[in-house]
């Protein structure tokens, strides 16, 4: 599993469901900006590691100005989008390949746990809409961009 994560001083997504127009579905403030992609063979330990090390990962200053403080000590938002193209093989060609990523039903059922999971954690966490098509605002603070990935069982 993976996530691309941005510290972002706001970010919101945006849905055009084709009969209301475009509708803000999700927004925050100062916080991080997550987009998820599940691989063939992620597990919900995957998705529990995942969640532990987006929450715990130290992206924000403390007053000296190093990033020691995560999530919680910053008393930041999450925001979490699905986005499979992150599972894209771009070794050769100028044509992704997308065989690593999860089958979108397996995808939805890992990404909507890793969400119920934030949403325990945190008591509440932003998103998009799984499968359609997005567009995500943000400002990047810093900017401040990290790959993090557990890797599937099957390939440690």
């Amino acid at each position: 599993m993976i996530a691309l994560l941005q510290r972002v001083s706001e970010a919101s997504v945006v849905v055009n469901d084709g009969l209301h127009g475009d509708q803000c579905v999700g927004s925050i403030g100062s916080g991080i900006l997550g987009l998820v992609a599940v691989e063939r063979g992620d597990t919900k330990a995957q998705a529990d590691r995942l969640l532990q090390r987006i929450i715990a990962y130290r992206v924000f200053e403390d007053n000296d100005g190093k990033m020691n403080l995560d999530l919680r000590q910053h008393g930041g938002e999450l925001m979490l989008v699905s986005q499979f193209t992150l599972a894209a093989n771009t070794n050769k060609g100028n044509r992704a390949s997308f065989t690593g990523a999860a089958h979108p039903h397996e995808g939805r059922r890992l990404f909507e746990y890793l969400l119920a999971g934030a949403n325990r954690a945190l008591g509440k966490c932003e998103t998009g809409r799984f499968g359609a098509h997005m567009q995500v605002h943000l400002v990047n603070d810093g900017p401040v961009t990290f790959w993090l990935r557990v890797p599937p069982a099957d390939e440690k």
